[in-house]
C-alpha cells in the first residue's frame, strides 16, 4: 500500500476545514497510509516586503525540504503548475505508485513555496487557475486524491 503525504504550511484554522481534513483522511484510509505534515509559518508584519517574503519562504523551505521523503515522488502545488483532468491525475499516481513507495503533495503558505521547493519536485501542480485560500487548497486536494484512488479502483464515486 502506498503512502500519501501531505506537507502543508500553517494550520487549518476553521473548524469546518478541519472537519472536511479529518473526513477525507479517513476515506483516504482504505487506498493508502496517510501522513498529514504541518511545517509552522513565519510570521510576518501585515505588509511584508519583498525581502521579508522571500527569507520567510526561505525558513519554511527548509522545514519543508527536510520533511520531504527522499524517495519519493514529490509534488509541488502551485500557480504556474501543469493543470490535469481528474483521470490524469489518477493515471499519474498509479504511475508513480508503480515507481516510488511514497506520494508527498505539499503545499505552501499564502506566499507560496520558495522555489528551491519547486525545484526539489518531480512535478508542479495547479489545480486551477483561479485563486483559493491555501487552507481550502488542503480539502480540494485531499478531495482530488481521494477522487484519483477512486477511478484508479474504478469505483462509482467518480462519474
Amino acid at each position: 500500500m502506498i503512502t500519501v503525504k501531505l506537507i502543508t504550511v500553517g494550520n487549518l484554522k476553521e473548524s469546518y476545514l478541519r472537519e472536511a481534513e479529518a473526513e477525507y483522511t479517513k476515506r483516504l484510509g482504505a487506498f493508502c497510509r496517510f501522513e498529514n505534515i504541518q511545517i509552522r509559518e513565519v510570521k510576518l508584519p501585515e505588509n511584508p516586503s519583498a525581502g521579508e517574503i522571500d527569507t520567510a519562504l526561505r525558513n519554511e523551505a527548509k522545514a519543508i525540504l527536510g520533511a520531504m521523503p527522499p524517495r519519493s515522488y514529490k509534488i509541488a502545488m502551485c500557480v504556474e503548475g501543469k493543470q490535469k483532468s481528474s483521470e490524469e491525475l489518477a493515471a499519474m499516481m498509479e504511475r508513480a505508485s508503480g515507481e516510488y513507495s511514497e506520494l508527498c503533495f505539499v503545499i505552501g503558505s499564502s506566499h507560496g513555496l520558495h522555489e528551491s521547493v519547486k525545484k526539489a519536485c518531480d512535478l508542479r501542480l495547479s489545480v486551477s487557475e483561479l485563486t483559493f485560500p491555501h487552507q481550502l487548497m488542503r480539502v480540494i486536494l485531499l478531495e482530488a486524491v481521494y477522487r484519483g484512488f477512486n477511478i484508479i479502483k474504478g469505483t462509482k464515486y467518480h462519474k
